[in-house]
């Protein structure tokens, strides 16, 4: 198909995008044409009028986990026995396979036309990602690392992530991720706030050094980048002093980290939204623990100053949600980028900066994707408002278009009880 944007504004994605009147997006196939001025013959195109609202950039997800759904926890559940229960029979397999393949649609329909999946069922998110890149169902594109590595009672240990008892094993199931083409390599160098037991020790160390360093070596020897799940200052030092690529989460920094930080080129992927609901909720609502709102307040504020600290000091900084954490939906990338804006204190062009063109970059996919370009893939959003003056907006996606195939008034079933909670701190 080929389309004309016409009769809206255009913000282009770039760092420094003002919102652009006047021109004409032109779209053949799944790629952007052109950028053209008003006026231009399009006598071969159908037409979409904006009727003065906003085109921009679909948005990029950087932390994404697919098997989840994000609903409120009463209590702890069991995750390894969960989905040994799953896959101890084809039936529920086969559903645990649809529900994922539906949870990829809620996070397109809402607007984000990338993912990067950081820990899934087995090779699920590899498999729906060929099934959407060949065009066998929709979706957004997906980087995926498939299952996480851990180690014996680390996080998430035979849930979404592998268990490694030697360097050799974890080395095995590095090979074992590339027979299943997974994109990246995540493990997970420390615990989080529901491993921890003890007030002001999440995020301990989970992975020895020496693994961290054997494994990051192998899988790039293997061509592939390595994030890692991160919550303490004494996981980034470790992560980065042993090869890690990208910090997933964070904790507060020293200038020791700070320099690795540079001398690596690695970036940081802040994830606001599943910290929050344990650290600023009533236990009456979160049904967190004592110990647990503790925690979560230590690394809430953790992740936070170490985003401030790395725009500080121009390390790269990505977005996600660490979506299907409880209280955060497949939906609701927008609010990280709200959350972005209200604790770390970015502007609002910077935290829209962050979720398309520099996720783009920081995914080594912005050839392709991330911003209006002559030559990128189609993948466009359209909102009634400017972001730029208000992310709000993101909330309601009127339009998505994801590699040329254009979704007109794309639909997502939203939580009551969670938007009710979650919107007292936007």
């Amino acid at each position: 198909m080929k389309y004309a944007f016409v009769n809206g504004y255009i913000l282009d994605g770039t760092r420094d995008m003002e919102a652009m009147k006047d021109k004409i997006v032109l779209v053949n196939g799944k790629k952007i044409e052109d950028i053209v001025d008003k006026g231009h013959d399009l006598s071969s195109y159908e037409v979409i009028d904006l009727q003065g609202q906003y085109l921009l950039p679909g948005l990029i997800n950087m932390h994404v986990h697919l098997a989840g759904n994000g609903k409120p926890q009463k209590k702890q559940r069991d995750n390894t026995k969960l989905v040994n229960l799953i896959f101890s029979n084809p039936i529920s397999a086969r559903v645990a396979y649809y529900l994922v393949r539906e949870y990829a649609s809620i996070e397109l329909n809402s607007g984000v036309t990338t993912i990067r999946t950081v820990g899934g069922l087995k090779d699920l998110d590899s498999k729906i990602r060929d099934e959407i890149n060949e065009g066998k169902i929709a979706g957004p594109r997906i980087i995926c690392s498939n299952e996480g590595i851990s180690v014996p009672h680390g996080h998430m240990a035979g849930s979404v992530a592998i268990t490694a008892r030697s360097i050799e094993e974890a080395k095995k199931h590095v090979d074992h991720l590339k027979d299943k083409k997974a994109d990246f390599i995540k493990l997970m160098i420390t615990g989080g706030v529901m491993d921890a037991k003890e007030k002001g020790v999440p995020g301990q160390m989970k992975m020895d050094p020496e693994m961290i360093k054997e494994v990051c070596d192998y899988a790039h020897s293997l061509g592939y980048i390595v994030a890692a799940h991160v919550e303490s200052s004494e996981g980034v030092r470790a992560a980065l002093e042993n090869g890690v690529d990208s910090i997933e989460h964070g904790a507060v920094l020293d200038e020791h980290m700070i320099e690795l930080f540079k001398k690596k080129n690695a970036f940081v992927t802040t994830t606001i939204s599943p910290a929050l609901p344990y650290a600023l909720f009533d236990r009456s609502i979160s049904n967190a623990s004592e110990v647990e709102q503790y925690n979560g307040n230590v690394v809430f504020e953790g992740i936070v100053e170490c985003s401030k600290t790395c725009i500080e000091n121009d390390i790269p900084v990505a977005l996600g949600n660490d979506v299907g954490c409880p209280w955060v939906s497949q939906y609701d990338f927008w609010r990280e980028l709200v959350y972005f804006h209200k604790y770390v204190g970015v502007s609002n062009q910077y935290a829209l900066y962050s979720a398309t063109l520099n996720n783009a970059r920081l995914a080594g996919v912005d050839d392709v994707t991330g911003s209006i370009e002559k030559g990128k893939d189609a993948d466009l959003i359209v909102v009634k408002d400017n972001p730029l003056e208000d992310l709000h907006t993101l909330r309601t996606v009127k339009m998505v278009m994801a590699r040329g195939d254009l979704l007109k008034d794309p639909k997502v079933k939203r939580k009551a009880e969670v938007d009710e909670q979650l919107d007292k701190f936007m």
